[in-house]
């Protein structure tokens, strides 16, 4: 059990920092832990496009990163909120975003549609996809 989930709302901090082995079902919790969040922060306005982002990035890691391992980072920033995930696979995101009609790689066109700002963070040992919604 995630004991993250119960804790009570005046310890909650300003950032949530975890790693995760995802699988097919995880973006609901990673949902819930976000949710839980947003309303300790008094932003849960940006609950929806958060949520949708993060649902994505987890689905990518699910699809590409062999061991599924990863580590999210939910912040609350002055503007609003970042998140982070990154995983240990070297190796850039692709630099074009598909279109709406492309095969795959619809899950950062949807990600850069529903944010105010996203990017991605090479590093020697993997890469770091994130995004950021004004509250």
């Amino acid at each position: 059990m995630n004991h993250a989930t119960d804790l009570y709302p005046a310890e909650l901090g300003t950032s949530y920092r975890m790693r995760f082995t995802v699988g097919e079902h995880s973006a609901r919790h990673m949902r819930r832990i976000l949710r839980l969040f947003l309303t300790r922060w008094e932003i849960v306005q940006v609950y929806d496009s958060a949520a949708l982002a993060l649902t994505e990035l987890v689905a990518n890691v699910v699809r590409h990163v062999p061991d599924r391992r990863c580590a999210i980072l939910i912040l609350r920033e002055p503007y609003g909120l970042r998140v982070e995930v990154a995983d240990d696979v070297p190796g850039a995101v692709p630099a074009k975003v598909a279109g709406p009609l492309d095969e795959g790689g619809r899950g950062l066109f949807l990600v850069a549609a529903v944010t105010d700002r996203w990017g991605t963070e090479e590093r020697a040992d993997g890469k770091t996809v994130w995004f950021e919604c004004d509250a």
